[in-house]
């Protein structure tokens, strides 16, 4: 055993109990494990209820494990904790620190270091293997976390508010609401069903409620009639990217139509077929002047050139085209009057396109409030592209509260961060 200086060791440990004195080391049989000896001294020599002096009544041994400058190298603390005893009222007491809980032997700097860990993007495995721990510690410290009691406030909601769903759990889906401002998770419930939505949110006041703007979402019609039985003054906006994604879709699915009733050899298949990213591009941001050689096609042509003589191939294509590009223009431009009048459009665009056209029409004051409103789903797809890396990262959860602690511990409004400790003892 060698000696050691207690000021510098409890320095170098950050460590700012003054009961606890260290006094050597030595390394474990695996000789790798470097234990630090020391003893935690009880700061009393009467009884607290006799007030008679307290006698010597020997040592608790216990091992506790403690944080490492270098996982390869793990270190221990054999902490010997003083117990003194009163002959009068025969109690006998037991030093204890705000270093480890009782009936413990991690110590609480290693359980806030797992839940720092918890707040980033790593699998619960590698975190054990970095903090010298089990999964298992990992995943108690996970649970001890989750089961804090969380203090509903129903007296405050957002003024701008997104909704979506994800897939979680045994692949169900999960709704999610999230502030369309501060960009922070509101709720998280284990399923979309009408019933449970309506019986969160009816907890908040109607006042509380009414104060609610905005309320963006995909063009699900199911939740739309939730916003406007929920919130009587918000304004219900289609998310742009989901107007956009319907409209794509749509022209992209009459392009195929059009390429398959030509044969393979045909140009007219090649430039349908091959370059149909040039097809979904901005019109404005196509290529007009520099040539480049294209090897489908074996000429050397420009951007707008291949669209311009891909679209020849069926008018009905160029008037899907056009339709398509224009209502993306106006929602760019946050011109809510010439999408109004492109929504009453009546040109031979397909059926596909027919059918999305219905669709904003039926949604056609939520679509209009799209081109107007900042406002957009972009937060809540956002936050769903994390928690998807979260499920990636565990390979799934199969339990609810345990994926909804994790989220909340890598969102933006985790509530451990410096002070776990008191909460998680």
């Amino acid at each position: 055993m060698s000696s050691l200086d207690d000021y510098s060791t409890k320095l170098l440990l950050d460590i700012k109990d003054n009961n606890l004195v260290f006094s050597g080391f030595y390394l474990a049989k695996d000789h790798v494990t470097k234990v630090l000896i020391a003893e935690l001294i009880l700061p009393i020599t009467s009884c607290p209820n006799c007030h008679d002096p307290l006698v010597h009544n020997g040592h608790c041994l216990s091992h506790i494990h403690y944080l490492a400058f270098d996982a390869s190298k793990p270190i221990q603390i054999e902490l010997h904790k003083q117990r003194l005893y009163c002959r009068t009222c025969h109690r006998s007491f037991m030093a204890t620190s705000p270093l480890i809980n009782k009936h413990c032997f991690i110590a609480n700097p290693v359980k806030q270091k797992v839940i720092n860990d918890l707040t980033v993007d790593r699998s619960m495995k590698d975190i054990a293997c970095s903090d010298n721990v089990s999964s298992n510690t990992v995943l108690r410290t996970l649970i001890k976390f989750k089961k804090q009691p969380q203090v509903d406030d129903y007296d405050y909601l957002p003024e701008h508010i997104g909704v979506d769903e994800f897939r979680g759990v045994n692949r169900q889906l999960h709704f999610i609401c999230v502030d369309g401002d501060s960009h922070q998770i509101i709720k998280i419930l284990p399923t979309r069903l009408k019933k449970d939505i309506m019986a969160f949110f009816e907890k908040f006041p109607l006042i509380v409620r009414s104060k609610v703007k905005t309320v963006t979402m995909d063009l699900n019609a199911y939740y739309q009639d939730i916003a406007h039985a929920l919130f009587p003054n918000a304004q219900v906006i289609i998310d742009r990217f989901h107007i956009v994604q319907m409209l794509n879709r749509s022209f992209n699915q009459l392009r195929v139509q059009t390429m398959k009733r030509f044969d393979h050899r045909d140009r007219r298949y090649i430039l349908l077929k091959y370059y149909w990213k040039s097809y979904l591009t901005p019109y404005n941001k196509l290529e007009v002047k520099r040539v480049k050689y294209y090897k489908h096609l074996r000429d050397c042509m420009t951007q707008e050139q291949i669209v311009e003589e891909g679209l020849d191939a069926s008018p009905k294509l160029r008037a899907a085209y056009d339709l398509m590009q224009t209502l993306r223009q106006s929602l760019t431009e946050h011109d809510s009057k010439q999408m109004a009048k492109l929504l009453k459009s009546r040109a031979d665009v397909g059926g596909q396109m027919k059918t999305t056209l219905k669709t904003f029409k039926r949604n056609r004051k939520a679509v209009l409030n799209a081109a107007t409103s900042k406002y957009s789903n972009g937060c809540v797809e956002g936050t769903n592209r994390r928690i998807k890396q979260i499920e990636r990262t565990a390979y799934g959860y199969r339990n609810f509260s345990n994926l909804t602690a994790r989220i909340m511990l890598e969102s933006k409004n985790a509530v451990l961060k410096e002070n776990t400790l008191s909460k998680i003892a």
